[in-house]
């Protein structure tokens, strides 16, 4: 990252420092003012960023991601069905062996090896 990046990142950093500082250096009663103080120094910084390397980086990320989710193929409604009855069937039988497991160990150390029955 080049020194000008350096520098337009720290300014960024800056600027929502700024924003939150004004946040709590204004009146209480002052909600809507307050929260101005926040949104806009968040603006100016990301205003500052879109114009650094690391800004257009992220930009052509974002871009890049929107495309890829765009591909998704999204199941109709049947598989969706389909799949929600397939993992509360794979639930119940998994919940039926761990039952299963469990009584059988509980039996095997406390009525064979204890003798607790």
């Amino acid at each position: 990252m080049e020194s000008v990046d350096k520098l337009k990142v720290a300014a960024a950093l800056l600027l929502v420092v700024v924003g939150v500082g004004g946040y709590y250096s204004l009146p209480a009663d002052q909600g809507l003012l307050r929260v101005s103080a926040v949104v806009v120094g968040l603006l100016f910084a990301a205003l500052v960023l879109w114009f650094s390397r690391p800004g257009k980086d992220f930009v052509d990320y974002a871009r890049d991601s929107v495309k890829e989710a765009q591909k998704v193929v999204w199941p109709n409604k049947k598989e969706t069905w389909q799949m929600t009855g397939l993992v509360f069937l794979f639930v119940g039988v998994l919940a039926l062996f761990m039952w299963a497991v469990d009584s059988g160990l509980a039996w095997v150390f406390y009525d064979l090896i204890l003798g607790r029955g």
